[in-house]
């Protein structure tokens, strides 16, 4: 049985608070990386994410945001120097070190998603 699917440019789907930062914290990183047309969506992303926290009027804290955005910013960077060492094809022992730094940061990033505030980031 075959189902045709339709052609969508967003789905809503639910997800926990702490993902909704991180989409948000990678949104506001992009923004600083990207032009044109990249740029145009992901300003239309982060409005729409940004709208979707206020009207939950939630209060979080902004350590844990920022927290959040620094460890994305960290990976955002280990990644361009990854991309740098691969285009030389340059595997030495710094290659090495850098790519283990993607799973310590994404630990990291886990382990503030799911951190709880007043009930307000939650482990799903």
């Amino acid at each position: 049985m075959t189902k045709k699917l339709k052609s969508l440019s967003s789905i809503l789907a639910p997800v926990s608070l702490g993902e909704l930062i991180d989409k948000i914290t990678i949104l506001e990183i992009k923004q600083i990386h990207m032009t044109g047309i990249k740029l145009k969506n992901v300003d239309k992303e982060l409005k729409l994410l940004r709208k979707i926290l206020q009207d939950e009027n939630l209060e979080i804290d902004i350590d844990l945001i920022n927290n959040l955005k620094e460890v994305n910013n960290n990976l955002w960077e280990i990644e361009d120097k990854i991309r740098i060492k691969e285009s030389n094809q340059k595997f030495d022992k710094e290659f090495i070190q850098i790519a283990r730094s993607v799973y310590k940061e994404n630990d990291k990033r886990a382990s503030i998603k799911k951190r709880p505030h007043s009930g307000v980031f939650d482990s799903t």
